[in-house]
């Protein structure tokens, strides 16, 4: 049995599927940053809302890679768990493929 990198390893070689990867890659980036912030604030996306004024319905909509949110909303959010959202453009490495990290 594979495991889901190797699989996803084998995947990126099609360069249809490895560009499709790469444009998702964002959002996954921003909704795997929000869910483990929360989780480490130790807030619900109940909470996380009343806090941040953002609806638990966006909150939600974000954490299962929903929704495109805006830089504006995920400001909010991380105010309301009492972070500073910071954004970075890093290089890629040649050997680098975006595969999941656990």
């Amino acid at each position: 049995m594979k495991t889901l990198n190797e699989y996803i390893g084998r995947q990126l070689e099609n360069p249809e599927f490895a560009a499709a990867w790469r444009e998702g890659e964002g959002e996954y980036q921003a909704m795997r940053a929000l869910v483990l912030a929360r989780i480490e604030s130790g807030l619900s996306q109940r909470e996380l809302s009343d806090r941040a004024g953002v609806p638990q319905k966006t909150i939600s909509l974000i954490e299962t890679a929903d929704t495109n949110t805006t830089v504006r909303t995920l400001s909010k959010l991380a105010q309301g768990m009492g972070k500073v959202l910071k954004i970075s453009f890093e290089d890629r490495g040649q050997d680098e493929s975006g595969i999941l990290e656990a």
